[in-house]
């Protein structure tokens, strides 16, 4: 088998804690003055277990086509590596809506894109794992989907 990094799960081969976490980060989402420390409390899990899980797991959309999504890559500061990055989300099919870099600190850039998946484009796992295996690129988070 393949080093796979995403996979698709049923409900309820999922631990607890994990489904916990989705259900605190949709209460976080439709109480905006909600606080983490509440949100956790309120489905039961550990703000460390929230935090730990946040950014790893998200409620799998039949259609995530023509969504927007949100995300933040930590690569090296060398000329060109954007400009890869954002070729290989032009080659997916996707339609970059916002690019936000933070003044580069010891070498390493922060990056925030929000593309758009067009009904025409792949997979996204695709796009994701192209853009983690360029050379430069430390990590990919996720921050949002629409």
């Amino acid at each position: 088998m393949e080093d796979e990094k995403y996979f698709i799960i049923k409900k309820n081969a999922l631990p607890e804690v994990l489904l916990k976490v989705v259900s605190a980060k949709k209460l976080l989402e439709t109480d905006e003055a909600l606080t983490v420390q509440e949100a956790t409390e309120a489905v039961g899990i550990s703000r460390s277990s929230f935090y730990k899980y946040k950014d790893d797991i998200f409620p799998f959309h039949e259609n995530t086509k023509g969504k927007n999504i949100t995300f933040m890559i930590q690569m090296q500061d060398q000329p060109g590596l954007l400009s890869c990055v954002l070729n290989h989300i032009a080659d997916f099919g996707a339609n970059i809506l916002t690019i936000n870099q933070a003044i580069p600190v010891n070498g390493i850039a922060l990056i925030t894109l929000s593309v758009e998946i067009l009904p025409t484009a792949s997979d996204f796992s695709i796009l994701v794992e192209g853009i983690e295996r360029l050379t430069g690129i430390h990590s990919l988070k996720f921050l949002a989907r629409e």
